[in-house]
C-alpha cells in the first residue's frame, strides 16, 4: 500500500541576505492531502513558504521533507510555464478535459503576450494540473479572473486529490477548498483547522482571551506591587526593632526582647513575606512582559485630492481598437470630466487592458497629475521602483512610508527586502502617485494582490478622492461603492470575436 503524500518542515530557519532578521525562525509545519490555506499581509511571507514548501528555496536551516512530483503556480504570468507546449499538444483525456473545463485555447502558447493576465492564469494552473502532481502550490490563483473563470477554477482545484497549498485572499475560495489554514503575523505562524472564516473566529477568540489574562495580569500586578509595599514598610519597622542602637546600656529588658525576637524569628516572618511578595510581582512583570499581544498598526489613507480645472480630462470620438487578427473593440464617443468615477467592466481577454492604454496616450493631462496601476508590474520594474523609493529624500519617503503604512504594509520590512511582492509594488505606485496630487487615478484590478484589511484600506482611501477614478475590477461590490458611471464591454452580436464599448 503506497502512503499518502504529506510536505512537512521541520525547524526551518529562513532570512533574504538584505534582511536584518530571519523571516521565519523554527517553523514547524505539516501538510497533508487536501488543500491547506495559506494567508497573512503583503510582504509578511506567503509566497517564500510556498517556495520554501516546494524546494523552490532552501531553508537556512531546518529540514523540508516534500515528493518528488512538486508543482508550483507563482503569482506572477511574465512567462508561460514550461509544460505549456505539450499540454497544448496531449490529446489525451485529461488534458482535454482540462482544456475544455478552463478554457483553454490551442494557439495560446504562441500569443500569450496578447493573453490577458486571467487567461494566463487559467493556462498555468490548467498546465500544472496536468501534470498531475503530489503536491500542487499555488499562488493568488484568482487574481484577474471574472466570476465565471473563478468558479471554473474552485471546480477544478476541487478535483484535486494531492497536496495543495493555496497563498489567496479570495475569502470564499479557502473556505470553500481549505481543510485548514496557515496564518502568518511575524514573528507567528499558526495553524487553525477549517477555511478562513473557522481561523479568524478562533484567532478572535485567542485574542480576546489573551487581552481578558493580561488585564487581570495588570490588575494584579498593581495589587501585589501595594502588598509588597505595604510589607516593605512591616519589615523596616521590624528592623527597628531588632535594633539596639541607641538603646540605653543599662536597659536590660529591652534588649532581651530583642534577643528572643531574634532567637525565635517572629520579627523575621515580615521579611520572608516581603520576599515572597517581590517574588510574585517579578512572574508577573515577566508573564506581561512575554504576552503575546501584538501591535495594532492604524490603516487608512487620509487623502482628499484634487479636482482638475480642466473642462475635460478626456474626449475621444468613437472608432474601433484592434484586439487581434480580425478582432476589434468598438468604442462610442467618450469623455472623461474631472469628478467621474468610471467603473470598466468585461470578461477575461474583451479588451480592458488594451483599451486603458489606448486611453492613456489621450489623456489632457500632464503626466505627474495622473496615477496608473497597471494589473500587473514585472519584478524587474518593481526591483527598479524600490531602489527609486529609497533614494528619496528622508522628508519624503517618511511622507510616502506613512502612506504604505495606512495600506497596510511594514514599510521597514518593505525597505529591506530584495524583492518587493506584487501587492507591496502596487501599494508603492498608487502611494507615489498621490504624493503628486493626481486629478485622474486609474486602476486595473485594484484588488489584486491585496490583502483583506489593505483592500478595505484601499477602498475608503478611493471613497474619499475628489479627483476622477477609473477603475477595472471584477469585484462588484467595491466597484458598486466606487462608481457612478459604467462602461462595458459585452461581445459585438454581428462579428464574432469582437467587441463592443456600452457606456451607461
Amino acid at each position: 500500500m503506497m502512503s499518502r503524500p504529506f510536505v512537512r518542515l521541520m525547524h526551518v530557519q529562513f532570512a533574504y541576505p538584505s534582511s536584518v532578521e530571519p523571516l521565519f525562525d523554527d517553523l514547524t509545519l505539516h501538510f497533508g492531502p487536501g488543500w491547506s490555506g495559506v494567508v497573512g499581509g503583503n510582504g509578511t511571507g506567503k509566497t517564500t513558504l510556498l517556495r520554501l514548501a516546494t524546494g523552490q528555496l532552501a531553508p537556512d536551516e531546518g529540514l523540508v521533507e516534500a515528493p518528488d512530483r512538486v508543482a508550483y503556480c507563482p503569482q506572477r504570468t511574465d512567462d508561460p510555464p514550461a509544460e505549456l507546449a505539450d499540454f497544448l499538444l496531449d490529446e489525451g483525456r485529461v488534458a482535454a478535459r482540462l482544456r475544455d473545463r478552463l478554457g483553454i485555447a490551442a494557439d495560446f502558447e504562441a500569443r500569450w503576450e496578447s493573453l490577458s493576465h486571467g487567461e494566463r492564469k487559467r493556462a498555468q494552473i490548467a498546465a500544472a494540473l496536468w501534470t498531475e502532481p503530489d503536491v500542487l502550490a499555488v499562488d493568488e490563483p484568482t487574481n484577474h479572473l471574472d466570476g465565471e473563470a473563478r468558479d471554473q477554477l474552485e471546480t477544478a482545484l476541487g478535483s484535486f486529490g494531492g497536496v495543495g497549498i493555496l497563498v489567496s485572499h479570495d475569502r470564499a475560495l479557502l473556505d470553500a477548498l481549505c481543510a485548514q489554514c496557515v496564518f502568518i503575523d511575524p514573528p507567528d505562524v499558526v495553524a487553525r483547522p477549517g477555511g478562513i472564516t473557522a481561523g479568524q473566529q478562533v484567532a478572535a477568540q485567542e485574542r480576546e482571551a489573551a487581552a481578558s489574562s493580561l488585564d487581570q495580569d495588570r490588575l494584579a500586578l498593581k495589587k501585589t506591587r501595594r502588598e509588597a509595599a505595604r510589607r516593605e514598610a512591616l519589615s523596616a519597622t521590624a528592623d527597628r526593632r531588632r535594633s539596639k542602637r541607641g538603646l540605653d546600656p543599662h536597659d536590660h529588658d529591652s534588649r532581651d526582647r530583642i534577643n528572643r525576637a531574634r532567637v525565635t524569628g517572629k520579627d523575621g516572618v515580615g521579611g520572608k513575606l516581603l520576599s515572597q511578595m517581590q517574588g510574585q510581582v517579578a512572574r508577573i512583570e515577566q508573564r506581561i512582559a512575554e504576552a503575546d499581544i501584538h501591535k495594532e498598526y492604524t490603516i487608512g489613507v487620509d487623502f482628499a485630492g484634487v479636482a482638475s480645472k480642466r473642462d475635460a480630462l478626456l474626449r475621444l470620438p468613437a472608432g474601433a481598437l484592434p484586439l487581434g487578427p480580425g478582432d476589434v473593440l468598438t468604442i462610442p464617443p467618450l469623455v472623461i470630466r474631472p469628478t467621474d468615477r468610471i467603473a470598466l467592466t468585461g470578461l477575461n481577454g474583451t479588451g480592458k487592458s488594451t483599451l486603458l492604454r489606448f486611453l492613456a496616450g489621450h489623456l489632457e493631462l500632464p503626466p505627474e497629475r495622473c496615477v496608473i496601476v497597471s494589473q500587473e508590474i514585472d519584478a524587474a520594474e518593481s526591483v527598479s521602483l524600490l531602489q527609486e523609493v529609497r533614494a528619496l529624500g528622508s522628508e519624503e519617503l517618511g511622507h510616502l512610508m506613512t502612506l504604505v503604512s495606512r495600506l497596510g504594509s511594514r514599510p521597514q520590512r518593505l525597505l529591506t527586502t530584495a524583492q518587493p511582492s506584487p501587492g507591496e509594488t502596487r501599494k508603492l505606485v498608487l502611494a507615489l502617485g498621490l504624493l503628486r496630487e493626481p486629478h485622474l487615478i486609474v486602476m486595473d484590478e485594484p484588488t489584486n494582490h491585496m490583502d483583506l484589511p489593505s483592500i478595505e484600506a484601499l477602498e475608503e482611501a478611493l471613497d474619499a478622492v475628489r479627483c476622477a477614478l477609473l477603475l477595472v475590477s471584477h469585484d462588484a461590490r467595491f466597484l458598486a461603492r466606487l462608481t457612478t458611471i459604467s462602461w462595458r464591454i459585452a461581445p459585438d452580436p454581428l462579428r464574432r470575436g469582437s467587441y463592443q464599448l456600452h457606456v451607461e
